[in-house]
Parts: C-alpha cells; structure tokens; sequence
C-alpha cells in the first residue's frame, strides 16, 4: 500500500542541522517574522507560550513538540504575562553554552531545544505547502521516548554528540509529522490523512496519479457525495481535491525530470497527461518552465545540500 505521508518526506530530504540549547527565567519575549525556513521546538521541561497567525496561543509544556513547516510570524513567550519590555533583541550566553532568555540569573521556567530544520528537496515550498502550517504534538508515547533521547543527548558532552543530536531530530520531525494526526494540526495533508474516508482518496491519488480522477470519481473512492467529499477535502487538507493531485503530480514531474533518466513523454503519461504537449504546458503553467529547460537548469546532481553548520547558526529564538 502506498504511503502518501513517506512519499512526501522522502521527496523533502529533511535534515535538521541547526539546533540550541535555550532556558527562560522571568518574563521574556521573541518575535520573529521568517518565510521559508522550518522551525521546530522542542520542549525538554518547564512550560512558555507560542503563537502564530491563524491560531490561537498554545501553551507549551515539557514532552511538547512543535513543526512549523514554514516558519512566519510566530512569537514564543515566558508563560509569565509579558510586554513589550519584555522582549529579547538578544539572548544572554551562559557558560555552559546554554542560551538565557529573561533573566540570566534566576532559576529557570523552561529548558528548550530549538532550531531550523532543511528540506534538501528544490520543491521544498510545493510540498510543504502540502503539510499543515503548524503540527503540535502532545501525549505521543513514541515521540516521548524519542525527546528523553535529545533531551538525554543535548545535555551531555559525549563525543560527536552534535552528529548525535541532529540524526535524533531527523527521526523526531519525522515521527512528529506521522504522528501529528492524533493530536493538534493545522489544515494539510496529514490532517487529510487523519479522516478515515479522505484517507483512501489520498492513497488513491498517490498510488494512480496515471489516471485520470474527476472529483466524483474520487468521492467515490471515498463514499462520499460529490459535493460532501468536496467540502470535507477542502475543510481537511485546506486546498480542493484537484488542486492537491496537481501539486503531487507536479512534485513527481520535477523530481523525475531532475533525475534525467525519463523521457518527457513517459514523465506525461506517468502524471495522467494524454501526451507531452499538454504536459509540456501544464507544467510551464504551474512551474514557470517548460519542463526541458527545468530538466536541463535543475539536475539532481545540483539539488540543495543541508548548510554544513553546527549549534552557533540555530536561527530565530537564538
């Protein structure tokens, strides 16, 4: 069976290189506007607050873990009430290579790792557009394990502990995003996946994107009606049915083209195009390129590499 969710992130490559050490005492406050770049935070103990645009404030408790697949207007916060006093242009260094928000004194009220994560993948803004804004994780068994490890890992000075430390977040966004339709997400994917009934429609799209789906035809995969299924697809997954089998089959295309070893015509009638003209077209339309010309400015020998970086390029809240 077809596994949209691991078709998805192995077309992502997603590394996490960039990670920090991050504690707060007292009343504190970061605000960040940044596009593009995947955040995460993973909270060791302790509890502060996140909010983002388009979602209420959550409080954040120690076990927690948060993805936000493209990071943009977010702010984290003591749990303490703050203003704009409160708000930290620049952390203060401990000497344990810790970074202090608020108080550099005090005991502190939350032990965090936070840091950016890199989508390898040149469609990493087309598939994440296919992953919820914001995936909050809570009460997940596995993902508890899995943050006692970092937790573990991160305070320790064992050797290639940063080696360590980042093949532990790999498999932590990962487990964060297949486990993500138990608990609080945002419209996407795997809130998509997360309903039983759109479920097999996905699949369908991921195991056939060769055929040639109408919205009733997939309703149907669904036991749904038309306009039921219609509605539930947009209300889940946050686009319409048609719009997201485009972006797969797009995704596919520009992955395959990269790769340079099949012909246009085949890359057509593998994404449901009757011939390579009308390929060609759809995919200038959406793309910005002719797929030729894609294929010959995008190989996959060129694709993007994770920055090579350590703990002193962690981003925003650093």
């Amino acid at each position: 069976m077809i596994d949209p969710l691991a078709q998805v992130v192995t077309l992502l490559q997603p590394v996490a290189p960039f990670s920090k050490r991050v504690s707060g005492a007292g009343r504190w406050c970061v605000q960040r506007t940044e596009f593009g770049r995947p955040f995460y935070c993973a909270i060791l103990e302790g509890e502060c607050r996140l909010a983002t645009d388009g979602h209420d404030e959550i409080v954040l408790r120690g076990g927690d873990f948060v993805l936000i697949p493209s990071a943009h207007n977010f702010t984290m916060s003591s749990h303490m009430p703050t203003s704009a006093e409160d708000i930290v242009a620049m952390p203060h260094m401990l000497s344990d290579g810790e970074h202090r928000l608020g108080n550099p004194e005090g005991p502190p009220d939350v032990h965090f790792l936070v840091g950016y994560c890199v989508f390898r993948s040149p469609d990493a803004a087309l598939l994440a557009s296919l992953l919820p804004q914001l995936v909050h994780i809570r009460g997940v068994n596995r993902l508890a394990t899995l943050m006692q490890l970092v937790s573990d890992e991160s305070r320790a000075q064992r050797p290639a502990r940063d080696v360590v430390l980042e093949r532990l977040l790999e498999v932590l966004l990962i487990e964060a995003l297949r486990s993500s339709g138990q608990t609080d997400t945002s419209l996407g994917l795997l809130r998509g996946l997360a309903d039983e009934r759109l479920a097999v429609a996905i699949r369908r799209m991921h195991e056939s994107p060769d055929r040639p789906w109408t919205v009733a035809q997939l309703a149907k995969e669904a036991t749904l009606s038309r306009s039921a299924f219609y509605e539930r697809f947009g209300r889940a997954v946050g686009i319409a049915p048609m719009e997201y089998l485009l972006a797969w089959r797009m995704a596919l295309a520009r992955d395959w083209l990269r790769r340079g070893k099949t012909s246009i015509a085949e890359i057509a009638e593998r994404v449901g195009y009757s011939s390579a003209s009308t390929f060609s077209v759809a995919f200038a339309r959406h793309v910005g390129l002719p797929p030729a010309r894609y294929a010959r400015d995008e190989p996959f020998d060129r694709m993007p590499q994770a920055e090579a970086g350590n703990s002193t390029k962690a981003g925003p809240i650093t």
